[in-house]
Order: structure tokens, then sequence, then C-alpha cells
């Protein structure tokens, strides 16, 4: 009788862990993105008007700072499994990461965004002023763009963690990339089984890898100035 070898448990075994799991694996990706992504849009739409108030604000800079960066310092485990009784969903429901990564992103991205339209140059606004444009049209025709390097670079810090905090999200059984972790320390009872693991960790490490290049080529086409001046 032919013996039927045995599963390669090194992490070189993430290959064929992969052909025989692709359903599932690419459906955690999926998901995975789509978590670690949508948070960074919410998180952004608050961001925004927090981090102009504590801008044009000065008084309500410390206690925005101040709160928001509290914030981060919950743990994630602990925000994931608090979350079905603050907002009233199942245990599993993905919407509970959305939620607590929103909040982990919106604490993040206030001194960020406040710090950027503190860069914006005076005699820059000034110029916007005499121009004509009123305070709102100056915020959003001139402010916010001049901002946006910096926001970027605030927003692929964010984004990098939160592809890493997702992954978190699979000890309480969220359908994610971190389930692959969960099922190589399942299947390690009888000796190290690395294939899924690894398996993770090289699809979180490229997923963060993609969104961030899709960070750095927006930032490139919503600051064409940029390349203007380079160019000149």
């Amino acid at each position: 009788m032919t013996r039927l070898a045995a599963p390669d448990a090194s992490p070189m075994g993430m290959f064929s862990y992969f052909a025989d799991h692709r359903p599932d694996v690419l459906g955690w990706l999926g998901y995975h993105a789509w978590l670690s992504a949508l948070p960074i849009v919410l998180g952004l739409l608050i961001a925004l008007p927090l981090g102009w108030l504590a801008h044009r604000h000065k008084w309500a800079y410390p206690p925005l700072i101040s709160v928001t960066g509290l914030l981060y310092t919950i743990p994630s485990i602990a925000l994931f499994v608090s979350m079905p009784n603050l907002i009233g969903t199942q245990i599993l429901d993905p919407v509970n990461v959305a939620v607590a990564l929103t909040v982990y992103t919106v604490a993040l991205l206030v001194r960020v965004v406040a710090d950027g339209l503190a860069a914006v140059p005076e005699d820059v606004a000034q110029a916007a002023t005499a121009m004509g444009l009123t305070r709102w049209q100056r915020l959003l025709k001139v402010e916010f763009p001049l901002a946006v390097p910096v926001i970027a670079s605030g927003v692929r810090v964010a984004v990098v963690a939160n592809v890493s905090l997702v992954a978190i999200a699979g000890t309480i059984g969220v359908p994610e990339l971190g389930q692959l972790f969960t099922s190589g320390f399942q299947l390690s009872i009888d000796g190290p089984y690395y294939p899924p693991i690894a398996l993770g960790i090289v699809l979180c490490v490229l997923l963060a890898l993609v969104l961030d290049g899709l960070l750095v080529l927006a930032n490139r086409l919503w600051t064409p100035w940029k390349r203007a001046v380079k160019g000149s």
C-alpha cells in the first residue's frame, strides 16, 4: 500500500495550503480588505470636522487631542467584545470590527488633520482671503487641498494599523485573515503547523502594501501642483 505523504508543516507549505483552501482564503481576504478600508473612510469623515475644530479654535485643541488619543489606548480585543452591547449587534457581526476600527481611525487622524491645516502658510490663507474667498471657500479650495500631503501620511499609518488590528478579530470568530492564525494554532496540537500562519502573514503584508500604494496614488492625483513644481 502506498503511504500518503504527510502535509508540509513548514512555512513553505503555505502554497499547498492556499491551493487546498482557496475559496475560504479569498473570502477572508475580501472581508479583511473591506474591514480595513471602510473604517478609514468613516474615520476620515469624522476626523476632518473635528480636526478643523481643533485647528480653528485653539481652546478646543488640547481636549480633543487628549480625548481622541485616549481612545487609541483601549485594547482592541476589549473594544471588539464590547461593541455588541454598545451598538446592539451580534458578537460575530463584522460591523463590530468596522465601528471599533473607525474609533481608532478617528483617534489617529484628528491630530493629523489639525496639524495639517496648521501647516498651511498663513500668507497663502491671507492671499486667498484677499482674492475674495469666504472662510468656507478658503477652507475647501485652499487649506484642505494644501493639507492633503500631511493628512495622507496619517491615513497611510491608519491603514497599516487597521490591517494589523483586523487580524485580531479572528480570535472572536469574525471571518477575515485572522482565521488563518487561529487555524494554525489549532492545528499545532501535535507539533508546529506553520502554513496557515505564514500565509496569513504574507497576505496581511501584501494587503497593507496594496492599500498603501493606492493611497500614494490618490495623494499624487489630489496634489497635481506638486508634480508641476517638480517639473518646473
